[in-house]
C-alpha cells in the first residue's frame, strides 16, 4: 500500500517532472495579462521553474517562492538564473498558511500544486488574503485525466498489473485536473472578480531520449507514481516497466526517442 505522496528532493522531482514543469511555465507566463515591475508570490515554487518565468518574462519589482520543501527550495536559491537577481526570495511555508502579510503582493500564482494541497478552497482564499485589490491570481495544473499522457500511461499500465493502483491515479485522486471544478474554484475566492475568471489549456511535448529516460525517473521517489513504485514488489515494478515500454512504442522515433504530450490546465482571474 503506497503512503503518502513524497516531495522532498529537488534533483530526482527535476528529472521526473520538473524539466516539463519548466516548458509549462515559460508557456503560462506569456498568457498572464501582467506588468513589469510589480510584487508577485509563487505559491509551492518549488525547484523554482515558474520564478525563474516571471522573472525572465516580467521582470517584477520582487518575488517570493514559498515551498514547504527545504530541499527543493535549496536547489531553486542555487539556481544560476537568480544569481544577480536580489529582487527574488524563497522562503519555507505552504499554501494553506502563508508567511506574507494581507494586501502585500500584486500577482499570486501557483504551478502544479492546487492538487496536492489538502484544502484547496482555503489555499486560494490564502491567496486573496494577501493579493491587494485589483491583483492578478493565476495557477496551472496537470491534466491528469487525459492529458498528460506519461501519466496516463503509467497508471493504465499499472492497474493492468496491480487492481489496487487505480486507488492511486492521480485522475481520480484529483478532481482540479479538469476545466470546470477549476473555475468554480477561482470563481469562489474571497474578493474575486467572477467576470474576470477565465480557464484555458497549455500543451508542451515531452521528449524524452530514450524509454531509460523516460522510466527511469519513476524510480526517484519524488511524486504520486514514483511513491506507488516504492512500495510494490520488484516483479510488479518490472511488469509495469515492460507494460510502459510496449504503450510507449507508439511514440518512438527513428532515432529512438521517445515524443509524448502533455496538457495543463490554466485559470486566471483577478480581485475586484
Amino acid at each position: 500500500m503506497a503512503g503518502a505522496d513524497v516531495w522532498q528532493s529537488g534533483e530526482p522531482y527535476e528529472r521526473y517532472v520538473g524539466r516539463w514543469s519548466r516548458l509549462v511555465a515559460a508557456k503560462f507566463v506569456d498568457v498572464l495579462d501582467a506588468e513589469r515591475d510589480i510584487r508577485w508570490l509563487d505559491v509551492g515554487c518549488g525547484t523554482g521553474a515558474l520564478t525563474s518565468a516571471v522573472v525572465e518574462r516580467w521582470a517584477p519589482a520582487s518575488i517570493i517562492g514559498v515551498d514547504p520543501s527545504e530541499g527543493f527550495l535549496s536547489l531553486a536559491r542555487a539556481r544560476p538564473e537568480f544569481a544577480g537577481h536580489d529582487e527574488a526570495s524563497f522562503v519555507v511555508g505552504d499554501a494553506g498558511h502563508l508567511p506574507v502579510p494581507d494586501d502585500s503582493v500584486d500577482a499570486v500564482v501557483s504551478g502544479l500544486v492546487l492538487n496536492f494541497v489538502p484544502d484547496p478552497a482555503a489555499a486560494v482564499a490564502e491567496f486573496a488574503r494577501v493579493a491587494a485589490p485589483g491583483a492578478l491570481m493565476a495557477a496551472y495544473v496537470w491534466d491528469y485525466a487525459e492529458g498528460m499522457q506519461m501519466l496516463r500511461t503509467f497508471w493504465d499500465v499499472a492497474a493492468d498489473v496491480d487492481a489496487d493502483a487505480a486507488e492511486f491515479d492521480e485522475a481520480r485522486r484529483f478532481p482540479l485536473c479538469r476545466p470546470e471544478p477549476l473555475r468554480h474554484l477561482w470563481s469562489d475566492a474571497p474578493g474575486m472578480d467572477v467576470d474576470s475568471v477565465r480557464v484555458k489549456s497549455i500543451e508542451i511535448g515531452m521528449v524524452f531520449a530514450d524509454f531509460d529516460d523516460l522510466w527511469e525517473p519513476f524510480l526517484g521517489g519524488q511524486g504520486p507514481a514514483p511513491t506507488y513504485l516504492q512500495s510494490t514488489t520488484d516483479a510488479s515494478r518490472d511488469a509495469v516497466r515492460d507494460g510502459m515500454r510496449e504503450a510507449t512504442a507508439w511514440g518512438c522515433r527513428p532515432d529512438g526517442s521517445i515524443m509524448l504530450r502533455a496538457r495543463a490546465w490554466v485559470v486566471v482571474g483577478r480581485l475586484g
